[in-house]
């Protein structure tokens, strides 16, 4: 077992080429020290780890961001899943009186006038909980795949996230959405009734929509809003951007979550 460092994070990132997402999993769990927490959105490369995770007894804790504006299919989904498996999915909650500051600033939907707007609702109801989700934890797992965006075609198996000083893993980077379906087909893992309705990438629900015929995977996310403009604030580096890969080139768009 190791601290996370730069070091670790490499080695793991080598470690995790050819190897399953399960025997990823364990690899990571058997490497680093401290708290290991994988933070769900409940779409389906998510439930996929949950179900690794759940039916292998992983010690990896399951927190999911409930912002309070997720889609009622969503809600029923963690229900659901729940049950399946006999455990729980930990929630993470906007601080009350950030939320109520916000609202009583922008009114309750303000985030559609503005991309600063947007990005501070993002910061009260995602950003600020995942950094208590994270508090202490010597990793972080997630569903992050290389087909989701362009953007995402750049980051690594395994990084060192020096702002929150932890290894960060996404055991399914190099799986593709097709590839995570008919997993979860396979084992009867239950998924989010609203893909089935062209919701491909689901988040809240005033900020997502169904995707048109031909849109790329994420289209549907924030979709008012000028695309390379588009952040969320989870998946940055210690100075605030996008994570990529090193020695990526190009202006591509903002890392979305």
């Amino acid at each position: 077992m190791a601290i996370a460092s730069n070091e670790l994070a490499a080695d793991l990132d080598a470690g995790f080429a050819g190897k399953t997402p399960l025997e990823r999993l364990a690899l990571l769990a058997g490497s680093v020290d401290g708290r290991r927490v994988f933070t769900t959105s409940l779409g389906i490369e998510d439930q996929m780890l949950t179900h690794l995770i759940f039916e292998n007894a992983l010690p990896f804790e399951v927190v999911t961001l409930d912002t309070g504006r997720l889609f009622p299919e969503t809600y029923a989904l963690w229900q659901k899943t729940e049950e399946r498996y006999g455990r729980r999915i930990k929630a993470k909650y906007p601080q009350a009186d950030a939320l109520e500051a916000l609202v009583d600033d922008q009114g309750i939907d303000g985030f559609y006038f503005g991309t600063d707007m947007r990005k501070a609702c993002c910061g009260v109801r995602k950003v600020e909980p995942l950094g208590r989700a994270l508090h202490g934890a010597g990793a972080w797992v997630t569903g992050l795949r290389r087909d989701q965006s362009p953007n995402r075609e750049r980051l690594d198996f395994v990084s060192f996230d020096a702002a929150r000083g932890l290894v960060k893993a996404n055991p399914l980077f190099d799986w593709t959405r097709e590839d995570i379906r008919l997993f979860t087909e396979r084992h009867d893992v239950p998924v989010n009734a609203l893909h089935a309705q062209g919701f491909l990438s689901i988040g809240c629900a005033p900020c997502t929509r169904a995707l048109r015929p031909g849109e790329p995977e994420r289209a549907g996310r924030w979709w008012w809003e000028d695309e390379t403009r588009k952040e969320c604030g989870l998946h940055v580096d210690d100075a605030g951007t996008p994570q990529r890969r090193p020695g990526a080139v190009g202006d591509a768009a903002f890392e979305r979550a």
